[in-house]
């Protein structure tokens, strides 16, 4: 057995092996340079080894690494007061990842109808698409059975409806329900944007009903689409919101946010996490919200997306047999493909470009915030060469 591979087999890894990055490029052992355009999947949100990141993390590894939830934390009151200021929310919690967030999301809407002695409202309505993490609860309310299959029962309260369908969502109301929990874009679905009328009905649902709204922003979030998250867009704000990935920069980070009416039923001893909000995660997520809420920093992202949108939209227009559709907001898009994902994908990967690919046979690209118009043109660039090709072989 000594030859056996240590690992899960559980990822299908392309053969690269990545040394060190530098803004949005990641370098092989072999010397090669990559245009990293997946960047951790919407977690590097500021490149690689962006210099006030890595001397916050410098600067907290030779203090205190870790402390627990026994004692007050400096640093998780900074950067909460921070979210709080700049968000819909009064309270947040942190977690290490996104499902975790996600978990946390749930218990509190859960707990909310608990302590306002509705112990029997606990179902959450979801939607066709959606991924909301890989535990036991999180693929129960994503509802995709390729997750869930093969680990038992499927963890109950969750109830899937058709995305986009307010109809099917008022039907799916019960006197059991206790929230909607969406993506206002869907990442792994295939980088679908909820329209913002459909959000501003489901916040008018929320009201009338009195159920809470969740807002999944894991992947959208931390100024993603342009704004600081998506959701802003429609000009709504949720009750709960999930948040993860681009807040860290690349360092294991989550946090679950609320007002303070939904917060109300997690009191001491409902919840908690040994390694959350932990003294190096909060150092690095103040240093990301230094770099994210300054002046300009949004208006950067939203430029330099509308140069990568165009450009895309040209290329659609050249490889039509190639590229079926773009979709997303900010620098959150998807390439629709007409031939399969994994082609295109390796393609581009052929190019030193990286991507991600994504559900409804689209290829995400997510470039790190920091990306420059010259830089999403070299992306543009590679994918030109990449559809240049690939219609090539399809006439051959």
């Amino acid at each position: 057995m000594a030859d056996a591979a240590p690992l899960y087999e559980t990822y299908m890894r392309a053969p690269l092996r990545f040394t060190r990055g530098e803004g949005v490029w990641l370098i092989a052992e072999n010397g090669e340079r990559y245009l990293d355009f997946a960047a951790g999947v919407a977690v590097n949100s500021l490149g690689h080894a962006h210099p006030h990141l890595v001397a916050a993390l410098k600067d907290q590894a030779e203090k205190v690494w870790h402390l627990s939830n026994l004692y007050e934390v400096p640093g998780q009151e900074s950067l909460g007061r921070r979210l709080t200021e700049a968000t819909f929310a009064d309270k947040v919690f942190f977690t290490n990842s996104g499902a975790e967030a996600l978990e946390c999301a749930i218990k509190t809407a859960r707990r909310y109808h608990f302590a306002n002695g509705h112990p029997g409202k606990f179902h959450i309505i979801t939607f066709d698409g959606a991924f909301h993490g890989r535990t036991i609860a999180t693929i129960a309310a994503g509802g995709q059975e390729k997750y869930i299959e093969g680990f038992g029962p499927k963890a109950p309260g969750f109830l899937k409806v058709p995305f986009g369908d307010l109809t099917a969502v008022k039907d799916a109301i019960t006197e059991e329900t206790a929230a909607i929990l969406i993506e206002p874009v869907q990442g792994e679905g295939g980088i679908r944007p909820v329209p913002k009328e459909f959000m501003q009905e489901l916040r008018q649902l929320c009201d009338e009903y009195g159920l809470l709204l969740i807002l999944d922003e894991v992947q959208s979030g931390v100024g993603r689409t342009g704004r600081l998250f998506a959701h802003e867009w429609a000009g709504i704000t949720p009750d709960i919101m999930a948040v993860a990935k681009g807040i860290g920069g690349g360092f294991p980070l989550g946090a679950c946010l609320a007002t303070n009416e939904a917060a109300a039923g997690m009191v001491a001893g409902t919840h908690g996490s040994t390694y959350g909000g932990n003294p190096l995660a909060m150092a690095v997520g103040n240093a990301v919200l230094d770099v994210v809420l300054e002046d300009g920093f949004l208006d950067h992202i939203r430029d330099v997306a509308l140069v990568f949108r165009q450009g895309l939209a040209a290329l659609k227009d050249r490889f039509p047999e190639i590229i079926e559709d773009v979709r997303g907001e900010g620098l959150m898009l998807g390439i629709k493909a007409k031939i399969p994902v994994a082609d295109l994908l390796k393609a581009v990967r052929a190019e030193q470009l990286l991507a991600v690919p994504a559900g409804d046979n689209v290829l995400r690209l997510l470039p790190p915030l920091t990306v420059t118009a010259q830089e999403a043109r070299e992306g543009l660039a590679r994918i030109e060469r990449a559809a240049e090709k690939l219609t090539a072989a399809k006439a051959a």
